[in-house]
């Protein structure tokens, strides 16, 4: 059997039958990686409690290098500020994908254009491309007909879902102009209202749903 179809088959059953960790990202180049402390457990939460995972309630922090990183179906990246991969940042990261792990990074607004160049370290001979709202990561569990939802305004920009595929699935997805992370955030931090709260949410919910059963 196919080395990544294993991977993915030893995903679902672990998130199937026990609590399944998933993990953010520790980057180097001085950015805040750490950024939103409360946005995962709040997604974990709003997961289990909403589309039947049974995800361990507090995250783990993993280096893109670590050998670790392959224990988690979904990782997480965030900041403001700069990002940078080593090398063996790079490769660990690729293989990683490749085999059938799941990255989402969240521009929490200032990391885009440090991120962008640090991408082609991980996948030289593959682009960003634009996620049509008509994929089904923006269907289900929760329809958002008009793709991905904004929900803090920095520079009066569209959000937009930009995704890297291999075989056709998406392995990276990258939100930017949407801020989903503070919208998962403790009510009080934000003073978002709860409907805002409750799209980010429910968009966090679909992407957990596409990379687990994807």
């Amino acid at each position: 059997m196919h080395y990544k179809t294993i991977f993915i088959l030893t995903f679902f059953i672990s998130t199937q039958l026990f609590s399944q960790d998933i993990a953010v990202i520790q980057y180097n180049g001085g950015g805040d990686w750490y950024a939103n402390p409360t946005a995962l457990p709040n997604l974990i939460k709003f997961c289990n409690d909403n589309i039947n995972t049974t995800i361990n309630k507090k995250p783990k922090v993993v280096s893109p290098s670590s050998v670790n990183l392959f224990d988690y179906p979904f990782v997480h990246m965030t900041g403001h500020g700069n990002v940078y991969f080593t090398d063996d940042d790079a490769k660990n990261l690729r293989d990683y994908l490749l085999s059938g792990g799941f990255l989402h990074i969240d521009d929490n607004y200032g990391m885009d254009e440090y991120l962008r160049k640090e991408l082609i370290k991980v996948f030289p001979d593959k682009k960003l491309e634009e996620i049509s709202k008509n994929h089904p990561l923006f269907n289900k569990p929760f329809p958002f007909p008009s793709g991905l939802p904004k929900i803090h305004e920095h520079n009066r920009n569209r959000p937009q879902a930009f995704a890297i595929y291999v075989e056709e699935r998406i392995v990276l997805l990258y939100t930017y102009e949407s801020d989903l992370g503070d919208g998962w955030e403790n009510s009080e931090i934000h003073n978002d209202p709860q409907e805002i709260r409750l799209k980010a949410l429910r968009m966090g919910a679909n992407i957990i749903n596409y990379a687990f059963l994807n």
